[in-house]
């Protein structure tokens, strides 16, 4: 996905590297470089500000946790990029070894398919996974960089995109990534990115007997921060094993705001094709816990929705699942399921699960609707599987999560790097 950058206006800007440190634990993120302009200019990922972190790189072996969108664009309008990569080596920066999330390095393989270490063959550079298996346990070792993995190591680098969505499993590997570096005490390089679905705050906040890899921790389902700011929460949280806390530094962006609208150039994931998808995916993902199809096995990922169960006379959109990029074995294949386009839906600002309670409501066959260990922890509680079981509506629903979202908005506040 090509697409042209929105111009940014943005009122007061501050650009800063932060940096926390594990000796420093009771300080506040030191500013190093701190800017205030009014500008109409595009956003400036991190990345491209090499003349922010470059100097800490040399002389450094380095590892660099990263994926398909982990790239320097080339023009302002990004539709050209290197990837980090070969940006770096062509510096002479001595890169060890690539961590790969879920969807691997180049962002090509399935949800939830087992990633294998590897050597990359366009860098020849060992690629080790940080996916590693796809079974149900929840064990940390297959999502954590072991010590073998960072005993020669003086430096990692983050620079993956997000969009926004607690449950989207970047955030898990930030945070395993971050601690197994505090145990080492080794620094990480936060390169940011902007937050697709940065203009609000929303959704059930994790409770604790739910934590899983996709939610370690309790923020709700849409936090409003980008991964520099949620990674600086991380640290300031203390929510790391044991408390410890990460030497962390963030290159921020320049020319953002939480309202920016912000089109992602390169596709952060197989199943998330367009901005429609990406906006929808928070709304649409606990979908994943039900016999409901989110599009997946079409060319409408996360702008529709189907089952065999909806009754045709009310669902008037159909589709009929079938393997294709990024869905290899989809839910319902090769079945026709009836549903609604959502493809032209104006932008969201807050979650919409009405769909999903629409969805329960109409299906014959409850009992055969919810996958109760998927929507729980998907949801991050059983409440709100319970809560649409009992005939809850949407509003009524919302208003529980309240007090939690409140609590974490004054958490959120303090690590916020943008207006």
């Amino acid at each position: 996905m090509r697409q042209k950058n929105s111009k940014i206006i943005a009122p007061i800007i501050l650009l800063f590297i932060c940096f926390t440190n594990c000796k420093h634990k009771n300080e506040k993120p030191e500013i190093i470089n701190e800017v205030l302009e009014t500008t109409t200019e595009a956003i400036v990922v991190g990345a491209n500000q090499t003349e922010n972190y470059l100097h800490l790189l040399k002389g450094k072996r380095i590892a660099l946790a990263a994926n398909n969108t982990s790239v320097i664009f080339k023009n302002n309008d990004q539709t050209s990029h290197t990837h980090l990569v070969d940006s770096l080596k062509s510096l002479d920066i001595n890169i060890v070894r690539i961590f790969a999330p879920e969807h691997g390095l180049r962002g090509k393989i399935d949800a939830g398919e087992v990633i294998k270490s590897e050597i990359d063959e366009q860098t020849g550079i060992p690629v080790v996974s940080l996916y590693g298996t796809n079974d149900n346990s929840n064990s940390e070792e297959k999502f954590k960089p072991s010590n073998a993995h960072l005993s020669d190591l003086d430096l990692v680098i983050f620079d993956i995109q997000d969009v926004g969505a607690r449950f989207y499993t970047y955030l898990s590997t930030l945070h395993y990534v971050m601690e197994a570096c505090a145990e080492k005490n080794i620094p990480v390089i936060v390169l940011d990115r902007p937050n697709p679905n940065g203009h609000y705050v929303d959704g059930p906040v994790v409770e604790e007997k739910f934590r899983s890899f996709v939610g370690l921790h309790p923020v709700p389902i849409v936090y409003g921060m980008t991964i520099g700011e949620y990674a600086k929460m991380i640290n300031g949280e203390k929510w790391l094993k044991n408390g410890i806390q990460c030497d962390l530094t963030v290159v921020p962006l320049k020319n953002y705001t939480h309202n920016s609208s912000y089109t992602l150039p390169l596709r952060p994931s197989p199943n998330l094709p367009n901005d429609k998808s990406i906006n929808l995916y928070p709304s649409l993902c606990l979908f994943e816990g039900t016999n409901v199809n989110c599009g997946r096995g079409t060319d409408m990922q996360f702008q529709t929705f189907g089952s065999p169960d909806l009754p045709k006379e009310k669902y008037n959109f159909s589709f009929t699942p079938k393997p294709n990029f990024g869905a290899k074995h989809p839910k319902n294949m090769d079945k026709e399921c009836y549903g609604l386009d959502l493809s032209e839906m104006e932008k969201l600002d807050s979650l919409n699960f009405k769909w999903l309670i629409d969805a329960y409501n109409s299906t014959a066959n409850k009992t055969n609707f919810f996958r109760e260990r998927s929507i729980n922890l998907l949801a991050g509680t059983d409440k709100l599987k319970n809560q649409i079981e009992k005939g809850f509506s949407l509003k009524e629903i919302k208003a529980t999560w309240q007090d939690d979202l409140s609590n974490f908005k004054n958490t959120r506040q303090k690590y916020l790097i943008y207006p």
